[in-house]
């Protein structure tokens, strides 16, 4: 299989003159093809269809797995609970002192869900050439808080921190082999979920998240295979160290404007950004989808390295009116770019 070139695909989407927009959305894909959302987190045969059915739906720039946040813990064996409507969850800590993480065993990669999702990625990269196709992974952080504990990580990150550097250390094993697995199947790249690292100071976000993550980008990530960093917290003050990761591309979710950001992102990196998924692109009428992503549009008109999405993944059950009038927009404000330029 001949793999795109995945710098030369960024440096043509910044010097394209209309934008392209990037949503973060695969659960709308259940409805699309008659499945449940559990059906779809379990199946990669069922996950790749969701995929597939999204790429002919809709003019997406490229295509993703889903973001499930549960995989990954579900894999070190953390339960987790599923649901026909709604996307999984982990409902219990597995680990919570110094002993019981240097008990905490790192799983080969295909345990539990891990398979199925990269049977996706391999389906989607096999059947899907026109776009780019990214597998979709968490980050060591976000990890790290799902198997002790959000709050209480963020309390020992103070207190031992060498007891939390050594859980990392555990997940960023795991998740470079992951990425290793994704890349092996065939797809563009991953885009890493960290939205854990937005409850951060940049000086913490740097040591526990953002050092990890370039670890691993650096392992995988080259010209045919881009790495994008998703942060979904307030991270005005975290760009720089989202940047130090060196990731390709880094994606933000509704809590920040992306007027503040885009001035701080260098050309030649995206910034991917951040119409409100679940209060807009779900719950909003037409016309507020609408209007929200021509705003979203117009305040980052003078940044070419901008590409528009959802803040964060588009929830199960929005109706595909709405996902509709997200692209409409989109056409609506490259029209007048169009317009604009011949005038």
């Amino acid at each position: 299989m001949k793999r795109m070139n995945m710098k030369q695909w960024m440096y043509s989407v910044c010097n394209s003159a209309e934008r392209k927009a990037m949503p973060i959305l695969v659960y709308p894909g259940a409805e699309l093809t008659g499945m449940t959302i559990s059906d779809m987190v379990k199946d990669g045969d069922n996950q790749y269809k969701c995929i597939k059915a999204i790429k002919d739906r809709f003019p997406v720039a490229a295509v993703g797995t889903a973001m499930d946040l549960s995989v990954e813990a579900e894999a070190f064996g953390s339960p987790v609970r599923f649901s026909d409507m709604e996307t999984p969850t982990v409902i219990e800590r597995i680990v919570n002192d110094e002993e019981s993480i240097k008990k905490l065993t790192v799983p080969a990669i295909g345990t539990g869900r891990t398979g199925e999702y990269l049977k996706a990625a391999r389906l989607a990269a096999e059947n899907i050439t026109d776009c780019p196709v990214f597998g979709g992974m968490i980050g060591p952080y976000s990890l790290a808080a799902r198997l002790f504990d959000i709050t209480e990580l963020m309390m020992a990150a103070m207190l031992e921190p060498d007891m939390v550097h050594m859980l990392l250390e555990k997940c960023s094993e795991f998740l470079i082999e992951y990425a290793k697995a994704f890349k092996n199947t065939g797809v563009n790249g991953i885009i890493i979920a960290e939205p854990a690292a937005g409850l951060l100071s940049p000086e913490t976000c740097q040591e526990f998240s953002s050092n990890y993550i370039k670890k691993l980008a650096d392992t995988v990530q080259d010209d045919y295979f881009m790495v994008i960093l998703h942060n979904c917290g307030n991270v005005n003050k975290l760009v720089p160290s989202m940047l130090s990761t060196g990731a390709m591309g880094l994606h933000f979710g509704n809590s920040i404007d992306m007027a503040d950001i885009m001035p701080q992102i260098p050309w030649g990196r995206l910034a991917f950004g951040n119409v409100d998924p679940a209060g807009v692109i779900k719950s909003g009428s037409v016309e507020d989808v609408r209007e929200k992503t021509f705003k979203v549009l117009e305040n980052t008109a003078v940044y070419k390295n901008f590409v528009l999405s959802s803040g964060c993944d588009i929830p199960p059950e929005t109706p595909i009116g709405n996902i509709d009038a997200f692209f409409d927009a989109l056409n609506e404000f490259n029209s007048t770019i169009v317009l604009g330029r011949s005038a």
